[in-house]
């Protein structure tokens, strides 16, 4: 994982863990609290709508006893049916209409008022003019006692109102009469405004039930309909959810009740506002934690792009690179540190180039001068004159091989030479070879005329071809030593002597001859090596070929651009 990604997840993780500790704390909480004020708020409005309506029927309650025959104005009603006296039922008339009239204007929630004779079907005394369709058997029950009925709400049977109100129907109790009652409505205006006091901000629509708990009025008839039994399947009486509705409900001292209903989108209304205002609050503090980790990151990853330049520039480029600084103190103190250790660094490359180089080239003139001494030129040098004083020829012609070879290996350290006095050597010491070993072998050797004045480092042929004389040579042993052209100089020397294992090939090439190997042939791949790797600065490519039983191959890759050293 990234280090960008590192520390935007910790810092969404310190700022998300105590935000989502909190969030939830505080989503119970205040869950709990828009509870209770909710149903709260719905069950007080309830309740006084309960109270209020209560009232109201209590009110005609109390208007219809005065109307009854213990009233007065029951009493004068009797003396009217029984009267035979057209002047006294005249004045019986007129003191009802102005009883009746007294006792509606003073009870100003009082409606529409008359009596009603059931048999006829006719009614007496309104105050108002009553519809023509008047039935109470038409109104919706809300409550029935000993006596008298209460309806509602329902619309008015008066002739110029249409809006809701309670009513209810008293028996007079007449002694000439059993089918004489007196019918009150409340004033339109006292249960418009009952009904309107449910009005909340929750939305909530009402539904009165009647003493068999019968829904005999609903605000919203297509969920609730009129006649229907409203059943509490609730184990709290006083409210529930049915429908997709909370329901709250109170019941009056009369037996009747009053439920308030609320859709659950109505009721979640506050909760869903407050859950999004958290949850905005939430994406806002969200979107800060991240754009807090991104200028982190960014504080941390361009100091950390400009190590890596400086890294990457270290082994390709000697100087540091005029970089920005990062305005972190830290950092940048890191920084110039790093550029004069970087420098030091070089220093010391460049130092231990040069002695290394040193070293090398101490080697090569240690290995030439232990097969070179001088004095041995000027010994050989002796013997030879006394050779030809003499008379001994053959002596006289290994020797001056053997001289020539020498002065020709006595070249100073690091001079170059070219193929033709490569190759010229190399038939001196094949001369010299002849006479030493007592078995036959053959040497042949083909160069393209091109090559052989090309310069090529000092005493490298030789000791090649003494491997290949070295590593079980036997009778009609043939070399073959071939100098060619291709993109860089291609020199083979082929055998078919015993050959060698990879083993020994791998030690030849990679391993460290100890000091006791290195004198007489043991010097030659040791020897060889270093002075390719010094006179081409590793550009040069050595390769051994070998089976066992059938011969061995060395192969040298030279590059031909090389000039002479002066």
């Amino acid at each position: 994982m990234t280090l960008k990604r590192r520390i935007i997840i910790l810092f969404l993780i310190s700022s998300l863990l105590p935000f989502i500790f909190v969030f939830f704390i505080s989503y119970h909480t205040i869950y709990s609290i828009l509870t209770n004020k909710i149903q709260d708020n719905l069950q007080s409005n309830l309740r006084q709508v309960e109270l209020s309506l209560e009232n109201a029927v209590n009110n005609l309650n109390s208007v219809s006893e005065q109307l009854a025959f213990k009233g007065s104005i029951g009493r004068d009603l009797e003396i009217l049916l029984t009267s035979n006296n057209a002047y006294e039922r005249s004045q019986m008339t007129t003191q009802i209409n102005a009883e009746l009239n007294l006792v509606t204007f003073t009870n100003t929630n009082v409606g529409l008022t008359m009596y009603y004779f059931q048999k006829d079907g006719l009614h007496q005394f309104e105050n108002t003019g009553v519809k023509p369709d008047f039935d109470p058997k038409t109104l919706p029950l809300l409550a029935e006692y000993y006596g008298i009925t209460y309806y509602g709400p329902h619309i008015s049977y008066d002739r110029f109102n249409n809006n809701y109100v309670l009513s209810a129907l008293r028996k007079v109790d007449l002694p000439s009469r059993d089918d004489v009652y007196v019918y009150i409505e409340s004033n339109f205006k006292l249960t418009e405004s009952l009904l309107d006091n449910g009005q909340n901000p929750q939305h909530a629509y009402y539904l009165f039930l009647n003493n068999d708990r019968r829904i005999t009025y609903s605000e919203i008839p297509d969920d609730y309909p009129l006649g229907a039994t409203f059943a509490s399947d609730s184990p709290d009486k006083s409210h529930g959810l049915r429908n997709a509705f909370y329901w709250f409900d109170e019941t009056s001292n009369q037996g009747w009740s009053i439920v308030s209903v609320i859709s659950t989108a109505d009721y979640d209304k506050e909760m869903n506002k407050w859950f999004l205002q958290i949850i905005g609050s939430s994406l806002f503090f969200l979107g800060v934690s991240v754009f807090m980790g991104w200028l982190l990151w960014k504080m941390v990853y361009r100091p950390l792009s400009t190590f890596n330049k400086e890294m990457k520039s270290l082994t390709s480029n000697r100087t540091p690179a005029n970089l920005a600084p990062t305005r972190i103190p830290e950092f940048d103190q890191l920084l110039t540190q790093f550029r004069d250790m970087k420098t030091q660094i070089w220093e010391l490359f460049v130092e231990v180039q040069h002695k290394e180089k040193r070293r090398a080239d101490l080697e090569v003139e240690k290995l030439l001068y232990q097969i070179n001494p001088h004095f041995l030129m000027n010994t050989l040098d002796t013997v030879h004159w006394l050779a030809v004083m003499n008379g001994q020829g053959e002596i006289d012609r290994i020797i001056t091989s053997l001289n020539k070879l020498l002065h020709y290996n006595l070249g100073k350290l690091g001079q170059s030479s070219t193929i033709r006095d490569e190759v010229d050597a190399l038939k001196q010491y094949l001369i010299l070879q002849k006479v030493r070993y007592d078995f036959e072998f053959q040497v042949n050797i083909e160069v393209e005329p091109s090559l052989l004045e090309k310069p090529i480092p000092r005493f490298i042929l030789q000791p090649l071809v003494e491997n290949s004389l070295y590593h079980g040579f036997s009778d009609n042993g043939v070399i073959h030593v071939l100098v060619k052209a291709r993109e860089m100089i291609e020199i083979s020397i082929q055998d078919n002597g015993s050959g060698m294992t990879q083993e020994a090939i791998a030690k030849l090439l990679h391993g460290e001859q100890p000091e006791r190997e290195k004198v007489g042939m043991g010097i030659g791949m040791n020897y060889v090596k270093r002075m390719l790797e010094a006179y081409y600065n590793g550009q040069a490519k050595i390769r051994i070929e070998s089976v066992p039983g059938q011969g061995t191959g060395i192969f040298l890759s030279l590059p031909i651009a090389k000039e002479e050293t002066p």
